[in-house]
């Protein structure tokens, strides 16, 4: 009876552990992002967009190439 028990132990047991290893085996499902994106206003002409898609020179931002050829605008 007792080898019985010893045996429905270590089974039990190694199941336990398969099943513990497999789960930790699995990629992760969850989208993280790496660096938030930060909302940044054109120079030129005021418009807002994310930082990822705008130009940078010194610390200003610009929405387009041709903003930036022009420099920030001069408000009166």
């Amino acid at each position: 009876m007792i080898r019985l028990l010893f045996w429905i132990a270590l089974i039990a047991a190694a199941f336990w552990l398969w099943r513990k290893f497999k789960i930790s085996q699995q990629a992760p499902r969850q989208h993280h992002l790496d660096d938030p994106l930060r909302m940044v206003r054109c120079a030129h002409c005021g418009v807002h967009l994310p930082n990822d898609r705008a130009l940078q020179r010194a610390s200003q931002w610009y929405c387009s190439q041709q903003h930036l050829e022009q420099g920030p605008a001069r408000h009166s």
